[in-house]
């Protein structure tokens, strides 16, 4: 009781931490991103302190503001508080989960162990597997985290468990890949193959100890069992996309450098080897939504051009960076093997080109970063244009102004946009009333992710560029002298911009579209076949398309001998090839049975509700007359499912009939009925509910139900020498009057069974009840 109170209240206490965690971000409160480093949380801390002490700042929450950045950067500037917070959302650091250590301990996996008590720690083995639990991740921080960080860094993943002999003879090797890769930009993870399965289902591991590569949300198994740094280099460079090894030489120099149409700025690496540094190749997946790398071979017989043009050394790799001007670099640097971190601080200070196209949120989050502190705004000036080659002259002005404007790219940055791109936020900044111009120039300061202010640059005469042939001086000096005046009025603090937008993300114009989905689908499946499938796999998939085609083959065959079999019948005339399809087509088909002894019980007596039957009765004479005429009366409710259609030779069931006359009339007597006077009527039989319908085409339906049966009967007792059936029947029959009528004739007994049909089926007609259906005769 005890334990599961102290349950209840952790989990309470932890709550609260969470609860409290998720009203505050330290990220937001000191302006950084998840990403930040620990060089960008103490620039931002000592700008934040030095504007919100307390002693510096006259607003009336400068005390408040401070210890929020104070704790902020206390959080941030702690690794495993923010580890801690990156996983968990957790701040407050008196929670009980920082009672626990940050590393794999805090699994209590380490509690009492029967074996260490009696003989020790690494009683088994001597190897140091400490080194798998202080990076083990849990399956949570592998789908929140690992992840989307892959899309632009390499995860490298060991599956291991605590009991695998395996995995403790691969403790050495995996150390040495942390050695030799982590520095290359590279990050590790290990992962408890026995207590975190899901990650296992997830990426197809089967057993331990495995390596794994993540790059780019897809998963990557390296299925040998060699862990030597050569073979995991090897396999890495196997699995690089493709599209970031381009290789350039004499003939396609030009076209590389002249391609940033592609709002990518151009990045040159020149090599004294054929393979290109793995340290570069990560360089380039990880910056290639914004530069474009090409590869030169200094050893190529192709590249003498290229060593003309730009003098490298022989002997050092070179990093060239290019923005629109494909004559002039804007960075470059040589040494004998570039460091991972000199490579990135160059490549993220030139990242974007002179006069960047917004094409995505995320390249607006680069250029025009948010910034909620009104003393350090900045600023991002945008040109509206559309893609027509008329506006690059336009576009090329505000090019020449972004290179002498002389700003701090931290506070001022240039851009354009796509209007019919970028339709979403040009309507939130416009507000529908520059829906149709162009070529304007907007200043935006962003607040947040989706909060900015803005100010539209009046004087811009950049439109009139459109139809010129050349830059014009005049318009130029112009539009900078209105874009300076505007930018040193807005950079003032007490300065605000005029008006307010809220705007979502940009449109991704880099985004696969469906056909290029579709195509790098289909390259994933191929690569994971050729990873995963082995001999045996192709084997049983060959056998079983090889059986699958013999079988396709002898139905062929068969097919064929089939038709040429029909073809001789056609030749023979055994088969009229002119019948039409539709003569082919099947037809419902109305079933007549014989009312007999062995079917009386299923036709009448076992009857469902709601089913009825429906018989004729006929002798051997007249039933080759009477059965079309009541096969055409009863074939429109052939499709019913409640209706048994059938007939009776009176000849076997006259004593059944008239049996059943007898108890409809409720009379002792025993009737000698004519069989001939029977000939034509139909009775419409109901077996559960035990009562009958009856069509007679001497006596109609009347509302006097017992009378017309009394009458019938009688007639039925008459003896007719006549050799036409049917003369007995009279037409207007009454009390009254005994005056003979015209004779009906066999052929037209059945002339108002339609009609009756309708009257049964409508309810309308009269019903005899019974106590119970008399036996049918056996003979």
């Amino acid at each position: 009781m005890f334990q599961n109170l102290l349950f209840c209240f952790l989990l309470i206490n932890g709550g609260f931490d969470l609860c409290s965690s998720a009203s505050k971000d330290p990220y937001a409160t000191l302006g950084l991103s998840n990403y930040a480093t620990t060089q960008d949380i103490r620039k931002a801390f000592k700008q934040l302190a030095k504007e919100w002490h307390p002693d510096k700042s006259n607003h009336p929450d400068a005390e408040t503001k401070f210890i929020e950045i104070k704790q902020a950067y206390e959080l941030l500037s702690d690794s495993d508080r923010r580890r801690m917070y990156d996983q968990h959302r957790i701040i407050d650091e008196d929670s009980h989960f920082f009672k626990q250590k940050h590393d794999y301990s805090r699994y209590e996996r380490f509690g009492f162990d029967p074996v260490e008590e009696l003989f020790g720690k690494h009683f088994f083995f001597d190897h140091d597997i400490s080194i798998y639990h202080k990076l083990s991740v849990t399956t949570k921080y592998f789908d929140h985290t690992i992840l989307p960080k892959s899309a632009k860094t390499l995860y490298v993943l060991m599956f291991y468990n605590d009991w695998c002999f395996r995995c403790t003879r691969q403790v050495g090797s995996f150390k040495k890949l942390i050695d030799t890769l982590e520095p290359l930009g590279i990050h590790f993870a290990t992962i408890n193959a026995a207590h975190e399965p899901a990650v296992l289902r997830k990426t197809g591991v089967a057993d331990v100890p495995k390596l794994l590569l993540i790059m780019d949300g897809h998963s990557y198994v390296y299925r040998e069992n060699n862990f030597s740094t050569q073979k995991v280099v090897e396999f890495i460079r196997k699995k690089s996309p493709f599209q970031l090894t381009k290789r350039i030489n004499d003939f396609n120099i030009d076209d590389f450098l002249g391609g940033w149409n592609d709002n990518k700025v151009r990045a040159l690496i020149l090599e004294p080897r054929s393979v290109t540094r793995l340290r570069y190749l990560i360089a380039s997946f990880a910056f290639s939504d914004r530069v474009a790398f090409g590869f030169v071979d200094l050893t190529n017989i192709h590249t003498n051009q290229i060593l003309d043009r730009f003098k490298p050394q022989l002997n050092l790799d070179s990093l060239i960076l290019f923005d629109e001007d494909s004559i002039r670099s804007i960075a470059s640097i040589s040494m004998p093997e570039i460091p991972t971190q000199t490579l990135t601080n160059v490549i993220t200070s030139n990242q974007f080109l002179t006069l960047p196209r917004l094409s995505s949120q995320d390249i607006l989050e680069g250029v025009c970063p948010a910034e909620w502190s009104r003393s350090r705004k900045r600023l991002c000036i945008i040109l509206i244009t559309e893609n027509t080659a008329e506006h690059d002259l336009a576009r090329g002005a505000l090019r020449h102004i972004a290179l002498q404007s002389g700003y701090s790219s931290e506070r001022v940055r240039f851009a354009y946009i796509f209007k019919e791109k970028q339709s979403e936020f040009f309507n939130a900044i416009s507000k529908g009333l520059l829906a149709n111009d162009v070529l304007q120039i907007v200043i935006i300061w962003r607040r947040d992710s989706t909060h900015l202010k803005y100010e539209w640059v009046d004087g811009s005469k950049l439109e009139n560029m459109s139809d010129s042939n050349g830059l014009n001086d005049h318009i130029i000096n112009r539009t900078k002298y209105e874009v300076d005046i505007t930018v040193q009025r807005l950079l003032r603090t007490n300065e605000a911009l005029t008006y307010e937008a809220v705007v979502q993300n940009l449109f991704d114009e880099h985004a696969q579209g469906i056909w290029s989905k579709w195509i790098a689908r289909l390259f994933n499946i191929v690569e994971y076949l050729s990873d995963n499938v082995e001999e045996e796999h192709i084997l049983a998939a060959l056998s079983l398309l090889g059986t699958i085609s013999l079988m396709f083959g002898i139905g062929y065959v068969m097919m064929y001998f089939v038709q040429e079999e029909e073809e001789s019948l056609k030749a023979k005339g055994h088969i009229n090839e002119n019948l039409n399809s539709k003569h082919r087509r099947h037809v419902p088909e109305l079933k007549l049975y014989e009312l007999r002894a062995e079917k009386y019980n299923g036709m009448v007596r076992l009857l469902k509700p709601g089913c009825r039957t429906i018989i004729l009765i006929t002798d051997l004479q007249s039933r080759t007359k009477l059965i079309p005429s009541y096969h055409r009366a009863i074939w429109p409710y052939r499709k019913s499912k409640t209706l048994i259609f059938g007939h009776m030779l009176v000849e076997k069931g006259l004593s059944w009939y008239a049996e059943l006359l007898r108890i409809s009339l409720c009379t002792t007597k025993n009737l000698q009925i004519n069989p001939r006077n029977c000939v034509g009527t139909i009775i419409a039989l109901n077996g559960h509910r035990k009562y009958f319908c009856m069509y007679h085409a001497k006596h109609p339906e009347s509302t006097r139900g017992a009378k017309r049966m009394v009458k019938m009967t009688k007639q039925l007792l008459k003896k007719n020498e006549d050799p036409e059936i049917g003369t007995f029947l009279q037409m207007g029959y009454s009390d009254d009057s005994d005056i003979d009528a015209p004779v009906l004739m066999e052929d037209n007994l059945l002339d108002g069974l339609s009609n009756w049909l309708d009257r049964l089926f409508e309810g309308t007609t009269h019903r005899y009840y019974i106590n119970y259906w008399p036996d049918f005769p056996t003979k």
